[in-house]
């Protein structure tokens, strides 16, 4: 269940990020954020209903793995997250009036909400793994939870592709590599 859960999780999070490739940024204006979302609102939905389905299928993850209480937590958190990070899409597609508050909780979500609690899971789970695979966990858990500071200068928004697309890779080969003993 484990390895099928991440390589569902990872092909959601692949079309999420080929989705919204697109979209509107965090600078973008209300009226932006608006007239994309009414221009594109097939695309805007399916884009919630992704990230939504990367959501669950994390959550499937982390119950399978059954991490230690912290990476649980985190986990839980983390795909908590990208659910409400679709839901706020989602919302977002339907009226053009909170297109831009909606947007922004949904970037909020899927980036800081989500990398944070991510490094806790990659954090709690990495010290099962091979030392190779536990210590770039630590590397890329640290990145990811350095990703919060991306709330108070964008400089640091680069960090939370490295904490979700690392976190990804570093979970697909946590889920197909054989525990630490």
């Amino acid at each position: 269940m484990k390895r099928i859960s991440v390589i569902a999780y990872g092909l959601f999070t692949v079309a999420g990020g080929v989705l919204g490739a697109t979209g509107t940024r965090p600078d973008s204006s209300a009226a932006e954020v608006a007239a994309y979302d009414a221009a594109h609102q097939g695309l805007v939905q399916l884009l919630a209903l992704v990230v939504f389905g990367a959501g669950l299928s994390l959550s499937v993850w982390t119950a399978a793995a059954r991490p230690p209480k912290l990476g649980y937590a985190g986990g839980l958190l983390a795909s908590g997250s990208l659910l409400l990070s679709g839901l706020a899409t989602w919302t977002a597609a339907q009226n053009p009036d909170f297109a831009r508050p909606f947007t922004s909780l949904a970037f909020a979500a899927g980036a800081f909400g989500f990398a944070v609690p991510l490094a806790l899971l990659i954090a709690a789970v990495a010290r099962t793994t091979p030392r190779w695979l536990e210590i770039t966990g630590y590397v890329v858990a640290g990145l990811a939870g350095l990703s919060a500071l991306g709330m108070l200068t964008d400089v640091l928004y680069p960090l939370i592709p490295v904490g979700r697309f690392g976190g990804l890779i570093w979970l697909v080969l946590a889920s197909f590599t054989k525990p630490r003993d």
